[in-house]
């Protein structure tokens, strides 16, 4: 089943949910950037979908769009707590981050991972689909 986060009745009968809450209690922060061009011009508009599948639901932890800078800031999402022996490897949570631009039939999928009080930027360079009928100018 696919469970929005503000679905919020079903989130807390949700026990794989909750275990995940006390696992993560702590907060990352995801920033999108999406471009064309190579980096040159922002595309607003890019529909963002961030989600973890989490027991045997898929939880929707954020969906929107991009402005027109072409970005989407300070997505707060769920992380384990920092290690205090600077010597570990920090521990982190994985997100899926779907990017769809309908206008350009661009849809692509990557795999977030974010640590306790970190900003993580995304970038998301938006290719055009070219079919042969646009190579041929029909």
């Amino acid at each position: 089943m696919i469970i929005n986060i503000n679905e919020k009745e079903k989130l807390q009968n949700n026990k794989a949910y909750q275990e995940y809450l006390k696992e993560n209690p702590s907060t990352g922060y995801l920033k999108v950037r999406a471009t064309s061009l190579n980096e040159a011009m922002p595309i607003e508009g890019v529909n963002i979908i961030v989600s973890k599948k989490i027991g045997d639901d898929t939880i929707i932890f954020y969906e929107g769009k991009t402005d027109v800078s072409g970005m989407i800031n300070d997505i707060k999402l769920p992380t384990p707590i920092r290690v205090s022996n600077n010597e570990e490897v920090p521990n982190f949570s994985t997100y899926n981050l779907r990017a769809i631009y309908e206008k350009d039939n661009f849809d692509k999928t990557y795999d977030i991972s974010l640590c306790c009080s970190i900003t993580i930027v995304q970038y998301i360079n938006v290719i055009p689909s070219v079919t042969m009928e646009d190579l041929n100018g029909n």
